[in-house]
């Protein structure tokens, strides 16, 4: 019996190289693996000796050679095989233990790109892959953390054909997901501006979610290793474990804070939506007033800020049912206040990095860029220029309606949401609901501002903005009836600025 060990994280390997050692197996091995084997007391038989060739290009070719790969694949029960092998004297091999080149931690590294591919593994995924491929016959471990219940078995003769099917599927999926690093990477690094014929995507497990959206549904978090920061990677300091919903809710208010670099912002997300967004002289202004933009909705909402809490605002933050509570950072004493609220979630994020989006849909995937920008341009279109406090107002609605479902409207005042209107199927719909929102909280409009993330088809909505007492607008532009929106802006006395970028959100 002969088995392959060859692998550059040798943790542990100890343990399976020994009881495959007392257990009779010949144990081949190449350099590193060897030399650590032999000072764990296991006899190792170098691979150069089996093929009869040494090791050359540097360590770049040692397995790859018919009397390796010809007694992996060799099949027992196929009658040619058994003469092929015969007639070249190659022994079978019965195990395959093998982990591969660090590719991933290195291109981390301030390396060359020429130093970085000589950490692209060849022989290791050839070597996996033939024994995950051959696991009829053919034991192949990849995972460290397999080692001892695999070893455990093999002691007792308890492994079966199940154990090695289920080693073959984590064996394809470690080699999919190592290529699939490198073909991002190389991407990335040449600056390949062009979509993908094959496209795939590196995911790590990062946990197991209690579950989805619903309690039926099974729910996990992966991670992106070309994304070192972000929600999914946020420092989780108290309360009990985030939910797939809270992942969505979260990463929705962290990207509305981040619009606001400047000002300190408080964001409240309900269902992934914005509920209040306000800024402030400071985090406790800010909080109070966009709690206040929809008291109702705050409750057991995500709140987002753009700054470090500190202990006051904390004490402010305890006095309200809220899920999570997501900020850059938290003085040690505001989760000492937090933490009286034992279910609530204090989650530190570091940022963001834009990308590409992916949505499943029915025998298929859509893929996009993520929506990075604000406007293309911005252009006053009425008679009238907005104020410089309309034009304050009316960035700031236009930089939270862009986070807000489609169709979404914002109604703000005074760097404050008073009414969000979202997915409805109609637009002048979902200002009668962001108007009822400001109007049931007591809001007076007079001289807000009204963002729509896409064109308004017709004039309905300006009448309406302006019988509200709205006097200012933020939208795309493009309709057929732009005109027809202009004179109605006109009419009113009203100011319109178009940006020439819509912001649909579905």
């Amino acid at each position: 019996m002969r088995a392959v060990i060859s692998v550059y994280e040798k943790r542990g390997v100890e343990k399976i190289g020994s009881v495959l050692s007392q257990l009779g197996y010949e144990i081949l091995s190449t350099g590193g693996t060897a030399e650590y084997l032999k000072k764990h007391g296991i006899q190792v038989t170098e691979i150069s000796k089996v093929t009869g060739f040494p090791e050359i290009l540097g360590g770049r070719v040692k397995s790859l050679h018919p009397a390796i790969h010809g007694g992996i694949l060799y099949r027992d029960w196929v009658e040619e095989d058994r003469k092929d092998i015969e007639g070249a004297g190659i022994i079978p091999v019965d195990v395959v233990v093998v982990n591969l080149y660090p590719f991933e931690e290195m291109m981390r590294q301030n390396l060359t790109i020429e130093e970085l591919l000589e950490f692209i593994d060849i022989g290791g995924p050839a070597l996996i892959r033939a024994g995950a491929k051959n696991y009829f016959r053919v034991l192949t471990v990849v995972d460290p953390s397999d080692y001892g219940w695999v070893s455990d078995k093999l002691e007792r003769g308890a492994l079966t054909k199940e154990d090695r099917a289920l080693l073959a599927w984590k064996a394809f999926c470690h080699t999919a997901y190592y290529d699939s690093v490198i073909s991002n990477y190389l991407k990335s690094t040449l600056e390949i501006d062009q979509a993908e014929q094959y496209y795939t995507i590196p995911m790590k497990m990062g946990k197991t979610l209690r579950y989805g959206e619903n309690p039926h549904q099974r729910a996990y978090l992966y991670l992106n290793p070309f994304e070192e920061i972000g929600v999914a990677r946020s420092d989780i300091l108290q309360g009990k474990e985030m939910s797939y919903n809270n992942y969505l809710d979260v990463d929705s208010a962290v990207r509305i804070a981040l619009e606001f670099p400047e000002d300190p912002v408080c964001v409240i997300v309900k269902h992934g939506n914005p509920c209040g967004v306000a800024v402030g002289k400071d985090l406790m202004e800010a909080f109070e007033r966009s709690k206040n933009a929809d008291p109702q909705s705050s409750f057991g909402g995500v709140v987002a800020f753009n700054d470090v809490v500190g202990d006051d605002l904390a004490r402010e933050l305890t006095q309200i049912f809220l899920e999570v509570v997501v900020a850059p950072d938290f003085e040690e004493s505001a989760l000492a206040h937090l933490k009286n609220k034992k279910n609530l979630r204090a989650v530190r994020f570091h940022g963001l990095v834009r990308g590409w989006e992916v949505r499943k849909v029915s025998g298929g995937y859509l893929v996009q860029e993520e929506d990075g920008d604000l406007w293309e341009e911005w252009k006053v279109v009425s008679e009238r220029s907005p104020t410089d406090k309309e034009v304050e107002d009316l960035k700031f609605a236009w930089k939270v309606c862009k986070h807000v479902r489609s169709n979404g409207v914002v109604v703000a005042k005074d760097g404050m949401t008073l009414g969000i209107g979202s997915g409805n199927v109609s637009r002048v719909d979902s200002l009668r609901c962001a108007i009822e929102r400001a109007t049931r909280y007591g809001f007076d409009l007079k001289g807000a501002v009204l963002a729509s993330e896409a064109f308004f088809p017709f004039r309905d909505s300006i009448d309406l903005a302006s019988s509200a007492g709205i006097t200012s607008v933020i939208q795309p532009g493009g309709s057929i009836r732009d005109q027809e929106v202009i004179e109605a802006v006109n009419e009113h006395g009203m100011a319109m600025v178009f940006t020439s970028m819509r912001h649909f959100r579905h």
